[in-house]
């Protein structure tokens, strides 16, 4: 019998690297697997949905007013045909090859409920993301992990866990490490896969880098209600992070000409952090439509 797999990806304005990722895909080495490829696209107003029907993929449409990450990838999933399910950011690529077999091997043979993959930036990232890949997705894998964390950009997960959980279609973001938490604490085993490397490439302007955060930050209080962020966090957190990425940019001589950016990123990652640490009220219909589609800017790059 086939193993089957779904690679799901949500979509919003992906055209620069949706190209780029579905001719990875279909350049991976799979042996036996049997895979199809969804798309659940949040009314793209570009190229997306033409470079998405030049490849062999289902097509799925989610609305303004129904759009959360957590619901978007909930109907990626029910539509889904695959035992193993793959998530991938319209805007990452695989690195190689076997990406797709490294990713789900350990769901198949090491009795894992969900893996994600390693994370490196692309020519667009900004100097201070590049550093929290090296943090978050090391080059060493760890299979099984200890903690919760996931990151649905480059991930996978048996379909039978997903139906017993599915993601949590309210929170504004972290659906992923919601779900991990509520995995782990059942007793099933997350694991990190080197081996499975995407490029994930952000190219966003500042004030959507402090949005990014801010959401994420509110979510991380339904997740984690016990941690909190004050000013003076804020201030040591944002301090320590400028230092240290200064002196890894000295190390590589580009200190002159990423010094602003550095400032900016860290900036905007720990005042977004702060102030959505500080939310505690419900999202407004108003309020969610600012978070998820951001009025003035023709692009939000979907972590």
């Amino acid at each position: 019998m086939s193993l089957t797999a779904s690679i799901i990806i949500r979509t919003y304005n992906e055209q620069r690297y949706l190209e780029n990722l579905l001719t990875a895909i279909q350049k991976q080495v799979v042996d036996d697997l049997v895979y199809e490829v969804i798309i659940v696209d949040s009314g793209s107003s570009d190229k997306t949905l033409e470079i998405a029907n030049k490849f062999d993929s289902k097509i799925l449409h989610i609305t303004k007013s129904e759009f959360s990450f957590g619901r978007s990838l909930n109907i990626g999933c029910a539509a889904a045909t695959g035992d193993y399910l793959v998530f991938i950011s319209g805007h990452c690529v695989p690195v190689n090859e076997y990406w797709l077999m490294s990713l789900i091997n350990p769901l198949i043979v090491k009795n894992i409920d969900i893996t994600y993959g390693r994370q490196l930036g692309g020519e667009t990232t900004k100097f201070s993301e590049n550093q929290l890949f090296d943090k978050f997705f090391p080059k060493d894998s760890q299979i099984p992990q200890k903690s919760f964390f996931c990151n649905n950009a480059n991930s996978a997960i048996l379909k039978s866990v997903w139906k017993k959980y599915k993601f949590d279609e309210s929170i504004t973001g972290l659906e992923d490490m919601y779900l991990g938490k509520q995995v782990v604490a059942a007793g099933g085993l997350i694991g990190y896969v080197a081996e499975a490397p995407v490029y994930h490439y952000h190219d966003e302007p500042w004030s959507v880098v402090k949005r990014r955060y801010e959401r994420e930050a509110i979510a991380l209080q339904e997740i984690l209600p016990e941690v909190q962020i004050n000013l003076g966090d804020f201030l040591r957190y944002f301090i320590s992070a400028v230092l240290l990425d200064a002196g890894s940019a000295l190390q590589q001589k580009k200190l002159s000409s990423k010094l602003g950016e550095i400032f900016m990123f860290r900036l905007m990652q720990f005042w977004g952090s702060y102030r959505g640490n500080h939310e505690h009220r419900k999202i407004s219909a108003q309020m969610k439509e600012m978070y998820f589609y951001p009025r003035n800017i023709s692009k939000e790059n979907y972590s």
